[in-house]
């Protein structure tokens, strides 16, 4: 940490150099004023010297007691308010009290000018030189009343740190929290992110961000775990600093979503709990990174747009700029991976992945294929995303039904060429939920159709137990079907041969009929012997149900 004293000496006679100073003509100019010591006695300070004082100035619950002399020439601000008040109590000999609110940096800030004042030593470091600086100019101590003021002193020693040290420039920021105001009238809070910008756009690899692994970030993120310490007002105006200085917009999503997780990784956790202020907080924080995310196509990731439509739906931000994260999100989806798509749920009670978003951004992305055509559409690779999706959360067992039907259906049936995978994502379901009851299984199936699943899907389907029975036994009807159809399509071409052997094919022929008219006779009767079993297992079924009402009764 940077530290350098200061030693002033003492004006006499009012003079600095070969010039006179007559601040208002307050006091008489020729009177030296040499503070031995300041005393601290709670709550007072006392500025012991050959003269008494004559200024008491009171900050907080402090009181400093003070000359009029030494504090009103250098600060104008001072010797405006003892110049309009002093007269009054000059001839009753009582000490003029001026009470000051709001001094930047409080009574450690002011302790340091009344030394500063009196000529004595005080230090200045990283830790106290910003709100030095402010109480400087908030008292108005400027080189118009004296050569070397203290604004001109801090001005100077603020400038090197910013200038000459990373750690230092954060340091300050630090400060500036707790006199944001001054800070930011002052442009300290600009001048540290500019500097931090120089230094980030000073590295050459900041402008040649390409890498995608957490191994190779290294070379590029050196500087995010400082940045991600800042406050949510200073690190938007170092953001955008960099923004302005050329950075890759992929880095600077990078640092965004940095900071995002550190500062918001717990607010799903006993959100209940979080006070009306730190909601609005969170809530205004959410919306500001939100606009100054990257505009750039694919610069930020679609797993943290994710992350932050959840944060954004759970603090109930501005509706617009969640249009904004599903549409970049939806506009995304033909080049995702399903572990893009996965966002964590916080609650043990909760399912594993949070489906919401995900259906959230699944019915933008079809709105605006169906509608206005702002989403590309390329239904096909969506629908193996999500089918990839609905196999990875389906394992989960508290996912509901409703959760897991709705992702299944959010896709209209031409965004898949191919069922297979759904049928798999669906299995995979009704594996890991056993105690499902035959209407809810009934239910989850009813998207799965015959014509669209593969031959060995279509075996799978008739030999697992897991199904509801009712689909069991259309798929083995609709597969009876088939079979007669595509043999009698077969008998119908195989009449149709070369006319040069048409006798012989003939009595092929006439045999070949009478197998496939058995065939047929005896799949007929398996299908009718099927349809009974089955009309005799719902009646039983309605029995038992019947039986368990009036049992429960």
């Amino acid at each position: 940490m940077m530290k350098k004293r200061f030693e002033f000496a003492v004006l006499e006679k009012g003079t600095v150099g070969s010039k006179s100073v007559d601040p208002c003509n307050l006091l008489p100019p020729n009177l030296p004023v040499l503070a031995h010591s300041l005393e601290h006695t709670q709550p007072n300070w006392i500025a012991r010297s050959n003269s008494p004082t004559d200024l008491i100035i009171q900050i907080g619950d402090s009181n400093f007691h003070l000359h009029k002399l030494v504090m009103a020439s250098k600060s104008e601000y001072l010797n405006r308010l003892v110049f309009e008040r002093g007269s009054n109590r000059e001839s009753s000999g009582e000490s003029l009290i001026i009470q000051i609110k709001n001094l930047p940096g409080g009574t450690k800030s002011f302790k340091s000018i009344v030394k500063f004042c009196y000529g004595r030593k005080f230090d200045i470091s990283t830790s106290n030189i910003a709100p030095l600086y402010c109480a400087a100019h908030f008292l108005e101590m400027s080189e118009d009343l004296q050569q070397g003021n203290l604004i001109s002193k801090t001005e100077t020693f603020l400038t090197f740190l910013i200038i000459s040290s990373w750690k230092d420039t954060f340091r300050i920021l630090k400060t500036t929290e707790s006199i944001s105001h001054w800070a930011k009238d002052l442009q300290i809070v600009k001048r540290c992110s500019h500097a931090i910008a120089l230094k980030v756009c000073a590295d050459p690899n900041a402008s040649t961000f390409t890498c995608q692994s957490e191994t190779d970030n290294s070379v590029y993120d050196w500087w995010f775990e400082d940045v991600s310490f800042l406050r949510i007002d200073h690190f938007i105006e170092v953001i955008q600093s960099i923004k302005r200085c050329g950075i890759k917009p992929e880095l600077v999503s990078s640092c965004i979503e940095r900071w995002t997780r550190k500062w918001f990784s717990q607010v799903t956790l006993g959100l209940v709990k979080e006070t009306p202020k730190s909601l609005t907080l969170h809530r205004i924080s959410i919306e500001c990174l939100i606009n100054i995310l990257p505009a750039e196509e694919n610069s930020v990731t679609c797993n943290f747009l994710l992350h932050l439509l959840k944060v954004g739906v759970m603090l109930k931000i501005n509706s617009e700029l969640l249009c904004v994260l599903e549409r970049r999100v939806a506009l995304m989806l033909d080049k995702c991976r399903v572990p893009d798509l996965l966002v964590k749920n916080q609650q043990e009670k909760h399912s594993l992945y949070d489906v919401t978003v995900v259906l959230r951004v699944l019915r933008f992305y079809v709105c605006g294929m169906t509608s206005n055509h702002s989403v590309k559409a390329k239904p096909n690779s969506v629908g193996r995303l999500v089918d990839g999706y609905l196999m990875q959360v389906a394992r989960d067992e508290n996912l509901t039904m409703e959760s897991f039907k709705s992702i299944v259906e959010a896709l209209p049936q031409n965004a898949r060429h191919c069922d297979d995978n759904l049928y798999r994502a669906i299995d995979m379901y009704l594996k890991a939920h056993p105690n499902l009851t035959e209407e809810d299984r009934t239910d989850i199936c009813r998207n799965l159709e015959y014509h669209r699943l593969s031959q060995e899907a279509r075996k799978h389907v008739m030999q697992n137990d897991r199904l509801p029975l009712k689909l069991t036994t259309e798929f083995v009807l609709l597969e009876q079907v088939n079979m007669t159809t595509s043999m009698t399509s077969n008998g119908s071409s195989y009449r149709r041969t070369n006319a040069q052997t048409i006798m012989r094919v003939n009595k092929d022929l006439e045999r070949r009929e009478i197998v496939n008219a058995q065939e047929i006779n005896i799949m007929r009767k398996d299908v009718e012997m099927i349809k009974s079993q089955l009309l005799k297992v719902y009646t039983c079924k309605l029995k038992l149900q019947k039986q368990l009402k009036g049992c429960i009764r």
